[in-house]
């Protein structure tokens, strides 16, 4: 059994460089990307106004992941995050599992990611073609990351500020609109929220329907905990950033979806449309769809710089455990783990060709593969925290500077959640594909697992 409640090996090696202003904007703007300006509206047709319910829920799951994660992260710094706090708690097979997972789904979304971005920039120069722009912005940002982790700091700091800005922006505009204070708009009250349909037209199955729409829209918390290893002090760092972030982002998605249910009916939103921009368009803003084109190309240019900082980190830890080639740890200037972003860097732009060439066939199979990883990761999460906080709690209770709220029991009832969300995807006949391919990925990374260990344990 391993000491778990001892500081782990990992992130003495690199060299960090990550200040706390970098932290604070990841946690804030690491969630904020194009799932929830582009993919609410898959949502809102399905729960109408009860759609903020449907955030609601999601959120709280999604706060509650984070705090656990924060706490362990503080105690117990480390790159490889949540994969070390998984071995610590439940074993090698547990680290080796939630990180191998987390590294494929990352380089996998990676691709729509990069193909997403692209699209919109073929859109704004049609003479330069879609796979040139796919390698401008993995050059760009496999340079960046190669160079300095401050680079990756930077970037985020800068993308965050921009998606954080207009999301301000959009919820300022929305309540002017909302109290007709707008050049040609009236106050509209509740009329949109109460009117067609009433505020839950799809009752209560088109609020679960919603959470299963909008709760994927979460991932990217965990990145702020694996950098958080890389700063100048990992407990205070990831401890504040975990802090000021988590409210202030509920507060962002559930903000943006009252104001837009709010403005115009349920019933206006577009199919394929971003309900951000119809709101902008419904009260005058000019150039609504070109402003949100840029907010959206910011935010998948950040997730994807993100989703590549972060497997890097993971691999690299996994390569320190001896659960990936020892190779990975080698170090480039500024202590950056070059092959490790080379490595991912590699497989992600494989996924790009896949993306690019076979959309609908082998990378559909891929996507859908890691559809339902992030849930995997988070229970696991969730398990490791309920094991480590009473370790810690009996060893080294100082080291609990962030704690997660009433403990042990809404750790519990996160779980519980999570185990609820399983059963609707089964039970739905869109999101069951997700899940079984899902499981099927989790399955083999779990045999693998377990022959390692058995070999392990034979030599």
């Amino acid at each position: 059994m391993h000491d778990i409640a001892s500081a782990p090996p990992s992130s003495e090696q690199l060299a960090g460089g990550l200040k706390q202003r970098h932290l604070t904007m990841l946690g804030l703007g690491g969630v904020i990307g194009a799932g929830l300006f582009v993919g609410s509206g898959a949502g809102i047709a399905v729960a109408g106004p009860g759609i903020v319910v449907s955030y609601l829920i999601a959120g709280a799951l999604a706060m509650c992941v984070m705090r656990m994660l924060g706490e362990m992260s503080a105690a117990l710094p480390a790159s490889g995050s949540f994969s070390v706090h998984a071995e610590r708690a439940l074993g090698r097979w547990a680290g080796f599992t939630v990180g191998w997972l987390y590294w494929f789904l990352l380089v996998v979304v990676l691709a729509v990611e990069a193909t997403g971005a692209a699209g919109i920039a073929h859109g704004w120069v049609p003479g330069v073609p879609q796979w040139t722009w796919v390698l401008l912005f993995m050059v760009v940002f496999t340079g960046a990351n190669l160079v300095a982790v401050k680079n990756f700091g930077e970037f985020e700091f800068w993308f965050a500020i921009m998606k954080v800005a207009a999301i301000v922006a959009f919820l300022v505009l929305g309540v002017l609109a909302i109290l007709g204070v707008l050049p040609d708009t009236a106050p509209v009250g509740l009329a949109n929220v109460t009117g067609q349909g009433g505020f839950l037209p799809g009752g209560w199955q088109g609020v679960i329907s919603g959470v299963l729409a909008v709760i994927f829209a979460f991932g990217g918390l965990e990145v702020v905990t694996i950098a958080a290893a890389e700063s100048d002090d990992p407990v205070r760092s990831v401890a504040r950033a975990v802090r000021s972030a988590m409210f202030r982002i509920l507060f962002f998605y559930v903000g943006s979806m009252a104001v837009i249910v709010t403005v115009l009916p349920w019933t206006a939103q577009k199919a394929g449309l971003s309900p951000y921009v119809t709101v902008l368009d419904a009260i005058g803003v000019p150039s609504a769809g070109q402003i949100m084109n840029i907010v959206v190309f910011v935010a998948l240019l950040s997730a994807l710089n993100a989703n590549l900082y972060g497997s890097s980190r993971m691999v690299f830890s996994l390569a320190e455990r001896g659960e990936a080639p020892r190779s990975l740890l080698k170090l480039g200037g500024g202590g950056v783990p070059r092959r490790a972003v080379l490595a991912s860097v590699a497989f992600g732009f494989c996924s790009v060709l896949l993306n690019l060439r076979w959309p609908d066939s082998v990378f559909l199979y891929m996507l859908n593969a890691v559809g339902a990883v992030l849930l995997f990761v988070w229970a696991l999460i969730a398990v490791s925290q309920l094991r480590l906080r009473r370790v810690i709690e009996a060893r080294t209770p100082e080291r609990l500077v962030l704690r997660m709220w009433l403990f042990p029991w809404l750790t519990w009832a996160a779980l519980l959640a999570m185990a609820v969300v399983f059963g609707l995807m089964l039970a739905d006949d869109t999101a069951r594909p997700q899940l079984l391919w899902s499981l099927g990925a989790t399955a083999l990374v779990l045999a693998v697992a377990g022959v390692r260990e058995w070999r392990a344990r034979r030599a």
